[in-house]
């Protein structure tokens, strides 16, 4: 996370000289600091993190994969004449043990076009879908099986 902060610093500043770099160094330093002290984080978790990046990256991948094919559902949807979209409110439970997965599956399905997270109360989720199709298998789908990998060795 440290490194993190210091590349986002560099990238605000537009260029780098020795000033800037052990500016950001000591700022860097004080941020990452902070974020241990007060909003409970810990070298631990950002080897956890490091850890858990390959799962992390083929999310966002099949986040990009779903967002395009629900983009294109729903573009097929939209042009239709025949078909008449049938909006569905839906209730599943995932049963997670941290926040962050209920947070990022929520996100997840509102990020897809054609459906959004309306509610997330302990394990159970409230989902609007444009049309009912969009939400087949949303209770199995491959966020969720990867979030509970994600998971796996959470503490």
């Amino acid at each position: 996370m440290y490194i993190l902060f210091l590349l986002f610093w560099i990238l605000l500043n537009g260029k780098v000289n020795m000033e800037i770099l052990i500016f950001g160094i000591v700022i860097s330093g004080a941020v990452y600091w902070f974020t241990c002290r007060f909003l409970d984080y810990s070298i631990q978790k950002d080897i956890l993190l490091m850890k858990k990046a390959g799962i992390l990256l083929w999310f966002f991948i099949v986040l990009m994969k779903e967002i395009f094919w629900a983009n294109w559902n729903v573009l097929k949807l939209v042009y239709s004449v025949k078909y008449q979209p049938e909006p569905a409110l839906v209730y599943f439970k995932a049963p997670f043990k941290t926040k962050l997965a209920r947070v990022l599956l929520a996100n997840s399905i509102t990020l897809t076009p054609g459906t959004i997270s309306v509610s997330v109360e302990g394990d159970e989720f409230c989902v609007h879908c444009l049309d009912r199709t969009f939400s087949e298998g949303i209770e199995s789908s491959d966020f969720v099986r990867i979030l509970h990998r994600l998971e796996a060795d959470l503490p």
